[in-house]
């Protein structure tokens, strides 16, 4: 325990007048928050790959979201060029400054493409990021913030394109943050966890629904076949 965090439970059990726990007692409460046990799952994530997949896809479809299934990274550069002619947007594309997306893809196969990365100062009207997990039992996204994943694509730019790969796509909630601190190996968590279902909506005006009042207007997910799994 950090000498900050000793220092806070310290005041707290000051003030309602408890003793300091037994070296077992605080050792059993270490214990079981580490154990993380998971809450009921529902059944309907109980489901194989393919089902995973139609699950993801039928419940982001149903918030507005699109899905887009891919055989590999190569084919991400072509999805993209659709996708902006489709929506008659602009040849340009702000991407989130992972190796996945700046180094592992080949852009050059859309040489119209201008493309930029880094974090958006909200001039961008389409990003590209990459999600840490997608979680089929709701059809959302769990986007961490990092050097390598802004926050501000997840928000600012009014299309958002979000590489999902196989790999990380699981059934509940539960599986999703246990991925994650397993990755983090236990230890802090990154500075912001966004949760993302759909676009961005509002009814606060009038009770009438308006995508893009918080965030993005659309949201299009390209759910790239990256394992070796039938």
């Amino acid at each position: 325990m950090s000498d900050a965090r000793a220092e806070i439970l310290g005041r707290l059990r000051r003030a309602l007048k408890r003793d300091a726990l037994a070296p077992a007692a605080a050792a059993d409460i270490e214990a079981r928050l580490a154990a993380h046990a998971p809450g009921p799952v529902p059944a309907r994530t109980r489901l194989d790959r393919e089902g995973l997949i139609a699950l993801f896809g039928t419940k982001l479809q149903g918030v507005a979201g699109t899905v887009e299934r891919l055989g590999s990274l190569d084919q991400v550069p072509g999805a993209v060029a659709r996708y902006l002619a489709r929506h008659n947007l602009p040849a340009a594309l702000k991407l989130a400054p992972a190796p996945m997306l700046t180094q592992q893809i080949d852009w050059s196969k859309e040489p119209l493409l201008k493309l930029s990365s880094g974090p958006s100062d909200g001039s961008d009207l389409v990003a590209l990021t990459a999600a840490f997990a997608g979680i089929a039992e709701t059809g959302t996204l769990m986007l961490t913030a990092g050097p390598e994943t802004p926050t501000t694509l997840n928000f600012l730019p009014d299309d958002c394109i979000v590489l999902l790969p196989l790999s990380r796509l699981v059934g509940p909630f539960e599986e999703a943050w246990a991925r994650l601190r397993a990755a983090t190996g236990g230890g802090l968590l990154p500075r912001t966890v966004n949760l993302v279902t759909g676009p961005s909506r509002s009814a606060d005006i009038g009770l009438v629904p308006q995508l893009g009042a918080h965030g993005p207007r659309r949201l299009h997910v390209l759910l790239v076949d990256d394992d070796t799994q039938a």
